[in-house]
């Protein structure tokens, strides 16, 4: 019962972020300082999630290190 249940979701999510990326395909420009990029706007959120969730561990992963180390005295 728990795989079928596991398969739904996981057909769920795909036909959600399937739906997503359709609805967004449009073209998007960003600018940084004086860089451009034009891409999808589907392309770009999960471009963002990526990053931050790449940064969010590396900040975790800092956060615990700092407090391992920090001297209790």
């Amino acid at each position: 019962m728990r795989r079928y249940m596991a398969v739904a979701l996981i057909v769920l999510f795909v036909a959600a972020v399937a739906a997503f990326t359709w609805q967004n395909l449009d073209l998007v420009t960003v600018s940084f300082l004086s860089m451009h990029l034009t891409l999808r706007l589907a392309l770009l959120v999960v471009l963002v999630y990526v990053i931050g969730m790449f940064t969010g561990s590396m900040l975790w992963s800092l956060l615990r290190r700092a407090v391992r180390h920090a001297n209790p005295g």
